[in-house]
């Protein structure tokens, strides 16, 4: 329903914002992250969740739409709530949530509180596939916004080929190749390598 409020931050503290948008404050459930990244009695955007419950209505808000998503991802796993899921985010950056995700690293998972060792486990098994295809590739190789790897990466997969085998070979030719090539340059090598 929301996808982001923009408006001057008129109060912040470690659990929640309220953004003042054309005189109607709205009150936001934000992480520590997040939290981090605000700047008081200025304009800001937050990406926002909405939570509605038989009782309340929540909105949660995220500085990008990465640990937006992140969060997204950790709820849709049994047993993780968005209170859970905001603590995580609390305790460890969106890319060290990645990366303990996709080396099945439990043991830093456990270390935050609430999560013990099946829950660290199922989080692992549900979202280690769609965290190392969606966000690793792009931590690992610098990348997260590349414009030219998006754009040569959704040309392959109009052509047919999978997201996955895909982004596999743009990643192995950036590495190899560099950053100097274009968006066509990029399609060919992969054409050759799938």
């Amino acid at each position: 329903m929301y996808d982001y409020i923009q408006g001057k931050l008129v109060e912040k503290n470690p659990a929640y914002a309220v953004v003042d948008v054309n005189g109607i404050g709205y009150l936001l459930n934000i992480s520590v992250h997040t939290y981090s990244q605000l700047i008081e009695d200025q304009k800001c955007t937050l990406y926002a969740h909405l939570v509605v419950r038989e009782d309340d209505m929540l909105l949660y808000g995220f500085a990008d739409t990465g640990e937006r998503d992140l969060f997204r991802q950790l709820i849709s796993v049994s047993g993780v709530g968005v209170n859970t899921a905001r603590i995580i985010l609390s305790s460890l950056s969106p890319n060290e949530v990645v990366r303990a995700i996709a080396e099945s690293n439990a043991m830093l998972l456990q270390q935050i509180k609430g999560i013990g060792a099946k829950t660290a486990q199922r989080i692992i098994i549900d979202l280690k596939d769609k965290v190392s295809r969606e966000l690793i590739p792009y931590e690992k190789s610098g990348f997260l916004h590349n414009t030219k790897k998006e754009e040569a990466l959704s040309g392959l997969i109009i052509l047919g080929f999978p997201k996955m085998l895909a982004d596999k070979a743009l990643n192995k030719i950036i590495e190899s190749e560099g950053t100097g090539l274009t968006v066509e340059q990029l399609i060919k090598h992969a054409l050759k390598v799938l």
